[in-house]
């Protein structure tokens, strides 16, 4: 991970990604969690705050250790206990069968094989279990498609790898689940290229 990636783009990220309408997403993105929770893309601990009282464990997967430093206010902050156990989404060190939840928020984007990574968010859910999800990608709108499309190859360069144009129900359902909720949207204050959004529930096919 060169200087950019490790030092600058970390602290980008953590400033970009707490805007009110992104904060209003989490909220209910977190809303039905309890349990047992996995959450691919830990991030900077946003999600933290919005974790109902019910929520007893959070095991993070997070590839940039910056990141998850820059997240200790909110760790120590939250009532659930919170534990770094990984860096790939796509290879989880979590046993089989022991989430009650996984929550992946703006993660699917970035993660080389996100098929590989929504396999595993299956196998580690408990039956029963459900993911909740919120990610930016692909538009139903030609015109907007064509500028993601124009735009993907920079955008992976200076963001860390992330893509302006996955189909997001497409990879879901791919990796074993069923969807049940799914909203789309357009985030508000957010160009559209980027700003296209899934957010929802699936639970295990």
């Amino acid at each position: 991970m060169g200087f950019y990636d490790d030092r600058v783009l970390p602290h980008f990220i953590n400033a970009a990604m707490n805007n009110k309408h992104l904060r209003d997403i989490r909220a209910r993105v977190c809303g039905d969690l309890k349990g047992d929770v996995v959450e691919i893309g830990f991030g900077t601990g946003h999600n933290l705050p919005f974790l109902p009282a019910g929520v007893a464990t959070v095991r993070a997967v997070e590839p940039s250790q910056r990141s998850v430093r820059l997240a200790a206010s909110r760790m120590a902050a939250t009532r659930a206990a919170v534990e770094v156990v990984g860096l790939d989404g796509q290879r989880l060190e979590v046993d089989d069968a022991s989430a009650d939840a996984v929550l992946c928020t703006w993660s699917l984007c970035t993660i080389p094989d996100p098929v590989a990574a929504v396999k595993e968010m299956r196998r580690v859910l408990r039956p029963g279990g459900t993911l909740h999800f919120a990610e930016h990608g692909r538009s139903p709108d030609t015109a907007v498609r064509r500028w993601q499309d124009r735009l993907n190859g920079l955008q992976r360069k200076i963001a860390g790898g992330c893509n302006l144009n996955r189909d997001i129900p497409a990879i879901i359902r791919e990796g074993g689940f069923d969807i049940g909720r799914l909203e789309t949207f357009y985030n508000q204050g957010t160009p559209k290229f980027i700003g296209y959004t899934y957010e929802g529930t699936a639970s295990a096919g």
